[in-house]
């Protein structure tokens, strides 16, 4: 049902955003950036077309195959796909100008999501930027809202488990304040259900809305 629902649904529902973020990233040719559970790579490309060493990881291997697949087709250099865990990230201390990951912590356990903070704190740069994108909590009230728990229910009892407690936690902002990282900026997208923040280890320049 996910993989169906990212190459399917979430990746041409995303397009817009995936344009964005390179953009509201501040990424510049020859950054090295990552995206964390990057399903079938479509940030990761987005990435590479702004002149970034570009780096996806997801632990599913249809999702990977998927990625290498359109790689191939497309003929992109400096684009790298491999099977990896969130919580254990195969790459050196500070290695990366930029890390992001898309609606995935939702679909993780709480423990599970600090850890996975935890390893882009680590491989980004001291002054590299984090990416968070996922639902807004508290939902607005609107058609959209619902549509998006709906969708969370048919992934399955887990799934869902995980996406409730996600909401029960206070979703993005809360993870962040635990995680002790600065917010520089946040966007909103479809109808105010999902938020992109920029965030830093350090520095504090203060909040900007898009």
């Amino acid at each position: 049902m996910l993989f169906f629902n990212y190459s399917k649904i979430i990746d041409p529902l995303m397009r817009d955003v995936r344009v964005f973020v390179p953009k509201f990233t501040g990424i510049k040719p020859g950054d090295k950036a990552l995206d964390v559970c990057c399903g079938t790579g479509d940030q990761v490309f987005y990435y590479n077309k702004e002149g970034a060493i570009a780096y996806g990881i997801d632990l599913d291997l249809k999702m990977i195959r998927m990625a290498e697949k359109d790689k191939r087709r497309k003929n992109n250099k400096n684009v790298f796909f491999q099977i990896a865990d969130a919580t254990k990230l195969p790459f050196e201390d500070n290695f990366f100008d930029h890390v992001s990951i898309s609606l995935a912590l939702h679909e993780k356990e709480s423990n599970i999501r600090d850890k996975v903070i935890s390893e882009m704190k680590r491989v980004v740069k001291k002054e590299g930027s984090i990416i968070f994108i996922d639902f807004k909590i508290p939902f607005p009230n609107n058609f959209y809202s619902y549509s998006i728990k709906f969708i969370e229910y048919l992934n399955g009892k887990d799934h869902f488990r995980y996406f409730k407690d996600y909401i029960n936690q206070g979703g993005l902002d809360k993870l962040l304040e635990k995680n002790k990282l600065q917010e520089e900026k946040r966007s909103f997208f479809r109808h105010n259900n999902i938020v992109m923040i920029k965030t830093t280890k350090i520095g504090d320049r203060g909040l900007t809305e898009y």
